[in-house]
C-alpha cells in the first residue's frame, strides 16, 4: 500500500522568511520524508490590506493540515495589530510553547566549553498575554494577570509527561509568588500538583530573577523549566543567548489538536533578498515538527546534519562567524544528511 504524505501548512512569512522556509523546507525534503505543503501568504502587506492578523486562509489551512511550519512574519508597527504569534496561538488554542535550547558544535559564545541542553515550557494562551487592557482615568491603565488552575495544570503535565519520555531527571518551576501569591501561587501549586504524580523527576522551584541570574552562572545546572505566559517569553529569549542567538534556536506551539513550528527570530528585512540568511533555526523547528509527525529517524538524521554542519565550519552564514550563504549551508546540510550514521539497532 502506497504511503500517504504528510500534510503540512508552510507560512513562509515576509522578510527573510521566504528564503529561510525554502532551505528548511529542501532540508525536510532530502530525508525522503514525503510532505504535501500547503503554502499560504501571511505578510504585513497582507495583514494591512485585509485589517486582520489571521486572516481566515491560514486558519482554514492550519484546520486542514493540523501542522504548520511558518517563518516570520511582521506584525505592522503603531497601528493596533497584535502578534501574529500571539493570534495563531490563541485562536488555535496552541498551550504550549516548547523552546529546546541547545549548544551547537563551533559557534562561538561566553560559554563555548559548558555544553547546554535545556528545554522550557511556557505556558501560551493567558497571563499578561490575555490582553485584557482598561484606562480606568486618562493615563492609567490596568492590565489583567490571568491565570488559571486548569492552563497551569495542563502546561505542568505537558512538561512533565514529554521530560518522563525523554528520560529528563529535574524540572524547575519558574514564578514571583513571593509577589503575586495569588497568581502565580495557583500556578505553583497546580506544578506541585502535577509533580507528586512523576516521583522519579526531581521537582525544584526557583523565583523568576533568581532562574535569569543562575542561567547565566550556571547554565548547565537546568534540565527542563516550566514557566507562566510572560516569564517564558523573557526566559526563553535569554536562554537562546546562551547558545548563540534566536537564529539558531527553534520553537514549537503545541495544542491538542493542531501544531505550528516556528523559527522565533525576526523577519530581518535589511538582509532580505541578500542570500545570507541563517536556515538554522527553521531547519531545527523542521526537526520537531518530524518527530511530531512520528518521523523520528528522519529528525534525527536532520539534526545530525546541521550539527555536522556546523562542527566543520566551512559553510556557516556571516551571523555566526562565516562567509557561506543561505544556498552553501543548505547544501552542506543536505550533503551531510547521508552520513548520519544508522540508527541503533535497526
Amino acid at each position: 500500500m502506497a504511503f500517504m504524505a504528510h500534510r503540512v501548512t508552510l507560512i513562509p512569512g515576509d522578510g527573510i522568511g521566504p528564503e529561510v522556509c525554502e532551505a528548511a523546507v529542501m532540508a525536510v525534503m532530502a530525508t525522503g520524508v514525503k510532505i504535501e505543503w500547503e503554502r499560504v501568504e501571511l505578510s504585513a502587506r497582507i495583514i494591512e490590506q485585509t485589517r486582520q492578523e489571521l486572516p481566515e486562509w491560514v486558519v482554514e489551512s492550519l484546520e486542514r493540515t493540523r501542522v504548520g511550519l511558518k517563518g516570520p512574519v511582521t506584525t505592522p508597527i503603531g497601528e493596533g495589530y497584535q502578534s501574529v504569534n500571539v493570534a495563531l496561538r490563541k485562536r488555535l488554542d496552541l498551550y504550549v510553547n516548547f523552546r529546546p535550547v541547545r549548544s551547537l558544535p563551533g559557534v562561538r559564545t561566553r560559554y563555548a566549553d559548558t555544553f547546554i541542553d535545556l528545554v522550557i515550557f511556557r505556558e501560551n494562551t493567558e497571563d499578561l498575554y490575555a490582553g485584557l487592557e482598561h484606562e480606568v482615568v486618562k493615563d492609567v491603565v490596568t492590565s489583567l494577570k490571568v491565570i488559571t488552575r486548569a492552563a497551569s495544570l495542563r502546561i505542568a503535565r505537558y512538561a512533565f509527561d514529554w521530560a518522563q519520555r525523554a528520560g529528563r531527571k529535574r524540572i524547575h518551576a519558574v514564578h514571583k509568588a513571593n509577589i503575586m501569591k495569588l497568581g502565580d501561587g495557583l500556578f505553583l501549586r497546580c506544578c506541585r500538583e502535577v509533580a507528586r504524580e512523576y516521583p522519579q523527576i526531581e521537582y525544584k522551584e526557583l523565583i523568576v530573577d533568581n532562574a535569569a541570574m543562575q542561567m547565566v552562572l550556571r547554565p548547565e545546572t537546568f534540565d527542563v523549566l516550566v514557566m507562566p505566559n510572560l516569564y517564558g517569553d523573557i526566559v526563553s529569549d535569554l536562554a537562546a543567548g546562551l547558545v548563540g542567538g534566536l537564529g539558531l534556536v527553534p520553537g514549537a506551539n503545541l495544542g491538542d489538536q493542531c501544531a505550528v513550528f516556528e523559527a522565533v527570530h525576526g523577519s530581518a528585512p535589511d538582509i532580505a533578498g541578500r542570500g545570507i540568511a541563517n536556515p538554522t533555526a527553521l531547519m531545527l523547528s523542521s526537526v520537531l515538527m518530524l518527530d511530531y509527525l512520528g518521523e523520528r529517524d528522519a529528525a534525527r538524521r536532520l539534526r545530525y546534519a546541521i550539527e555536522r554542519t556546523y562542527a566543520a565550519g566551512e559553510y556557516l552564514t556571516p551571523d555566526v562567524g562565516g562567509g557561506a550563504t543561505t544556498a552553501q549551508f543548505t547544501d552542506a546540510v543536505i550533503r551531510n544528511l547521508e552520513k548520519a550514521p544508522p540508527v541503533l539497532g535497526g
